[in-house]
């Protein structure tokens, strides 16, 4: 069983873990897709893209259409897995809160919750500094969160224990600090028989209210779209809030 897609691994701790990535996360296809319908809806003549918190490249992947790719992520491991998966994109290690790459693009996606895991929320407004500062006038910012009321249903949940390649995952979400969400995560890898080797790492997620993130949000950007995980309003209790902005033309 593949874990949601809110298990989104981005933190240089979960360099040990970048091998198991691929296996536990959600279909990756679907975010993709959802991209590039916002990109041919929004952008239609987009021709470079850049992806903060890209991971393993599964999202990129299924971004070819746009042309040229580019990726971000502060997990070197990870960036080697995505290396040989798309040799012809560059992928560059970094912090998305705070990076100048000297080049501008005309879309740029943080998507699988990577947001959440800046734990402060002035972190939240130095990357959407970043990401005017790189975009096309006109570019579009294409990102989503994991919602207060989904961190809120996840932390009240038990352990989740599932399975994979003879491998078992347990992960355990606490809410002692809200609004930061730990999640702990145990990774029992199968070895030679009935030995495992133990791979332990905590995360932490800041949740945030939509309202905050839209009045973060710069005069420079114009919401184009707003959405939940099945395509309505979202609002606090969501699983999920999905956001397309443009930056504005001077």
């Amino acid at each position: 069983m593949k874990l949601a897609r809110v298990y989104h691994w981005y933190m240089a701790d979960y360099d040990l873990l970048a091998k198991f990535y691929d296996r536990l996360m959600s279909d990756s296809s679907l975010r993709s897709n959802q991209v590039m319908r916002c990109i041919e809806r929004y952008g239609p003549t987009a021709s470079s893209l850049l992806e903060l918190g890209c991971g393993t490249g599964a999202v990129l992947s299924g971004l070819s259409a746009v042309g040229s790719l580019a990726g971000m992520d502060i997990s070197p491991n990870m960036l080697d897995i995505a290396r040989a998966r798309l040799p012809s994109v560059q992928f560059i290690q970094g912090d998305i809160s705070s990076f100048d790459l000297e080049r501008r693009f005309d879309v740029i996606v943080c998507t699988y919750d990577v947001l959440n895991h800046l734990t402060e929320f002035n972190r939240w407004i130095s990357c959407f500094a970043c990401t005017r500062k790189h975009l096309t006038e006109g570019g579009l910012f294409i990102f989503d969160i994991n919602t207060v009321g989904q961190l809120n249903r996840v932390a009240c949940e038990q352990p989740r224990v599932h399975e994979f390649d003879g491998n078992t995952v347990i992960i355990n979400v606490s809410a002692e600090e809200r609004p930061i969400y730990e999640w702990d995560l145990r990774i029992f890898e199968q070895v030679v028989g009935n030995q495992y080797r133990l791979h332990h790492r905590q995360v932490r997620e800041l949740a945030v209210e939509i309202r905050q993130v839209l009045e973060a949000m710069s005069s420079d950007f114009e919401l184009l779209d707003l959405a939940d995980s099945a395509g309505g309003t979202p609002d606090d209790e969501s699983e999920r809030a999905f956001f397309v902005y443009r930056r504005q033309r001077s």
